[in-house]
């Protein structure tokens, strides 16, 4: 897809690549949410936007599960996923916008930067017109700020606490790595259908909490992960410098 490298769209959160707050999503943990999304409702006649796709790791998993999706980053990663360089807190343009009948789409699914998560939950609630999925650490529950700003005006509909680790490392894709921070799937659901006026859930409404069950074996797959370049050493590229004849 043509990346939209508009002024309009570059010139806005700037940051340099290094210090973005980028830990990329083990594709199993997205297959886990859209297995429990299947469940609650079709999601296959959906579309998607992931807006803070990195190197486009979710967008390929939520891809086997939506009938369209869309990727953005504030960052250019030279993904094949990502559609647009957009900061997903800024108003959407033109074009693509226009990706999306009503210039929105009907699910938001991602895993924001931990920093900026609250944000992107409200400005995710904006303009879903189904459904908004966020990936945190299982702290973001926490807080009174937190629950006076977001969750007591826009309580979820589910709270999926993974019973596994979620391994993320700064950066990249491991398989290999390991965690002891806690994730889980929040998951708000819009009170009315796509394209009709959306009002905020009545705050008596209560989340539902459910365990995702042990998965990772199950939904894990081989060509998850990138593969690593071997390192290529030629022929009289010698590494140290042969001594001197004597």
């Amino acid at each position: 897809m043509a990346q939209n490298r508009s002024p309009a769209v570059m010139a806005q959160r700037a940051e340099p690549h290094d210090s973005l707050d980028y830990f990329p999503t083990p594709p199993w943990a997205v297959r886990a949410l859209c297995e429990h999304l299947d469940t609650w409702g079709r999601i296959d006649t959906a579309t998607c936007w992931e807006p803070a796709c990195g190197d486009g790791h979710m967008v390929k998993a939520l891809a086997d599960f939506f009938m369209s999706v869309e990727g953005s980053d504030v960052h250019d990663y030279g993904a094949a996923e990502q559609s647009a360089v957009h900061d997903f807190l800024f108003p959407v343009d033109p074009p693509f916008a226009d990706r999306w009948t009503g210039g929105a789409p009907d699910w938001i699914v991602t895993n924001p930067p931990f920093r900026l998560a609250e944000a992107f939950a409200l400005r995710a609630l904006e303009l879903a017109g189904d459904g908004v999925a966020l990936l945190v650490r299982t702290s973001f529950l926490e807080g009174v700020g937190r629950h006076e700003r977001l969750f007591e005006r826009f309580p979820p509909e589910w709270i999926l606490q993974f019973t596994e680790r979620v391994p993320m490392v700064k950066g990249r894709l491991d398989g290999d790595a390991s965690t002891a921070t806690a994730y889980c799937w929040i998951v708000w659901t819009q009170p009315c259908p796509s394209g009709t006026s959306r009002a905020p859930r009545h705050a008596s409404h209560f989340p539902a909490f459910r365990w995702l069950p042990p998965c990772r074996r199950r939904l894990e797959r081989p060509d998850d992960y990138p593969a690593i370049a071997p390192v290529e050493v030629l022929a009289g590229d010698d590494l140290f410098e042969a001594p001197a004849d004597g």
